[in-house]
């Protein structure tokens, strides 16, 4: 178990993060760049402080960075030589792209204590006052390492996941990470927003959105999301966006091609296509096993296991792990 964990930010995920630990028994410290959530959160026993060197001299096994991208440069160039003078703290955050983070954590020297994550949690609120430590239930976690990340690093942040937050976690790299966000994620945010921005352009608008009821809510929740929010967590995956973009296009222009034509097959086969997925979803048992994880080439091991559906569910020791199995 981590038993002591820095936040940085006490926004909807790591106001939620932090109240979450805290429930779960961990000593929690956390510094925001605006104080207005500090009365709230101490107390419900969250220690807060005014500077980031307050927060490292607490000594944190964790220092979790879950602050705007826009503000990362800063925040690593003042955590860099507090870090230094306490180089047994792993840093890791809770971005929704890895690439970009792991530059800007490498051009701040701080490479070597970082280990990066992503939560698959969220809604489209924010704030403190939207923190809501139920936010983590039943969800799964990636985290991105490289070739030279120390073992020990891993561990620390894949316990604090496990063990004190109750969740199941993956090993990518950051480039599979995010073609992998931006195929659930990202690419999603511009098709719901694209959806509200069809709606209000329409004559129609006012009686459709009348209409509107479970289908179109569950298709365009992200939508509501802050756009400045959406459209920053878009931008900062731009490349793989734009591919997934041109080619949900094409299929979409092949339905309508279809629809033209009265092309009866083409249309079966492209409702046909996705069933693999929706067997996916109806699946009521997923199998366990156990893993041994290699002292040497372990990142390989792992993305392996994430490729095969496999999901960390808890640790043995510290090289064995169960797993659950939820594949296509």
């Amino acid at each position: 178990m981590v038993e002591k964990v820095g936040i940085i930010g006490l926004g909807l995920i790591g106001g939620s993060l932090a109240r979450r630990l805290n429930a779960n028994g961990v000593e929690v410290t956390a510094w925001n760049h605006r104080p207005h959530p500090y009365a709230a959160a101490q107390a419900e026993g969250i220690h807060c402080v005014n500077t980031l060197a307050e927060l490292v001299v607490f000594e944190p096994q964790a220092l979790v960075l879950c602050n705007p991208l826009k503000a990362m440069p800063r925040i690593l160039g003042e955590l860099k030589p507090l870090l230094d003078e306490h180089p047994g703290i792993t840093l890791t955050d809770v971005g929704s792209v890895k690439g970009m983070v792991l530059s800007q954590v490498e051009q701040a020297g701080l490479g070597e204590c970082y280990v990066g994550a992503h939560p698959m949690a969220g809604n489209e609120l924010s704030g403190w006052a939207a923190a809501d430590p139920h936010l983590y239930d039943g969800a799964l976690w990636a985290i991105t390492v490289r070739p030279t990340t120390a073992y020990r690093r891993f561990l620390t942040i894949a316990e604090l996941i496990v063990n004190d937050c109750g969740n199941r976690l993956i090993v990518l790299d950051s480039d599979t990470h995010d073609r992998a966000a931006g195929l659930i994620s990202h690419m999603p945010h511009v098709v719901a927003t694209s959806l509200i921005n069809e709606l209000v352009d329409n004559h129609d608008r006012n009686i459709a959105a009348a209409l509107a009821a479970g289908s179109w809510r569950d298709m365009t929740r992200v939508a509501l999301t802050d756009p400045n929010r959406t459209r920053a967590m878009v931008e900062e995956d731009r490349v793989n966006v734009e591919q997934l973009l041109r080619s949900m296009a094409s299929r979409l222009t092949a339905v309508a091609d279809a629809l033209r034509d009265g092309d009866e097959s083409a249309m079966g086969e492209f409702f046909a296509e996705g069933q693999p997925f929706r067997d996916y979803k109806s699946a009521r048992e997923f199998p366990e096993g156990e893993l041994a994880i290699p002292e040497q080439d372990w990142q390989r091991a792992l993305l392996e296991s994430a490729c095969r559906g496999e999901a960390i569910t808890g640790f043995i020791d510290a090289h064995r792990v169960r797993f659950r199995i939820h594949a296509m």
